[in-house]
């Protein structure tokens, strides 16, 4: 599953633009670098309250080591590596996944229960949890589930699961700096004035008028 495999899985277009807002729209909500940032912290230009309470959410822990490690695997099967940019796990999207769900508790029951469904999948499937999986069987549970139109009725609480984690996957890779370059945003830029471009002009006649006001 390449990445371009991956966002059409995503429907880019249509990203989940609530949980994009949700993961940007304050500064509690933070890329995935921005929440490793004020980890290590970073103090400019925010509100004491806000410190503090960035202060407690990374100081507690949701998910265990191993649940943190299929996020992993996870995040970077469905935002791989390859020659533009760095990986889900290169942008630090764990990090925002686990900073996320303790801010977001809504997300916490869902995930935590998806991560346990695809381990016993792995069990009843090749006899070890998911990260112990070979990569060929790994994707192969995945493409179980990423598709939901294609997927069985009995896969649909990994269905779920999945969409929920590709949502949140895409929000901390596209907001974090690594994602913005990915995607080519520059951000808001001057504008400059060249004067009426040439096919303008031609279309209404004047392409003499800019060389004569220039004499």
């Amino acid at each position: 599953m390449n990445r371009r495999d991956s966002l059409k899985a995503l429907g880019f277009t249509t990203l989940s633009a609530g949980l994009l807002l949700e993961a940007c729209k304050t500064d509690t909500k933070k890329g995935a670098e921005e929440t490793t940032t004020a980890a290590a912290g970073d103090e400019t230009g925010r509100q004491p309250f806000e410190v503090e309470r960035d202060k407690k959410l990374h100081a507690d822990k949701f998910f265990t080591a191993a649940e943190m490690a299929t996020i992993t695997v996870l995040a970077d099967i469905i935002i791989p590596k390859d020659d533009k940019s760095g990986s889900a796990s290169d942008a630090k999207v764990p990090d925002f996944i686990e900073f996320i769900v303790k801010d977001i508790p809504d997300h916490q029951t869902p995930m935590r229960g998806g991560l346990r469904w695809l381990d016993l999948q792995c069990l009843n499937r090749f006899g070890k949890p998911f990260t112990d999986c070979t990569k060929d069987q790994q994707i192969q549970l995945v493409d179980m589930i990423a598709y939901p139109a294609k997927a069985k009725p009995e896969m649909a609480q990994g269905v779920a699961f999945f969409n929920r984690m590709r949502d949140l996957t895409a929000s901390g890779f596209f907001t974090s700096e690594i994602g913005v370059k990915d995607i080519g945003y520059a951000g808001n830029q001057p504008g400059k004035w060249t004067g009426v471009p040439e096919d303008i002009l031609k279309h209404y006649g004047m392409e003499n008028v800019k060389a004569s006001a220039s004499m």
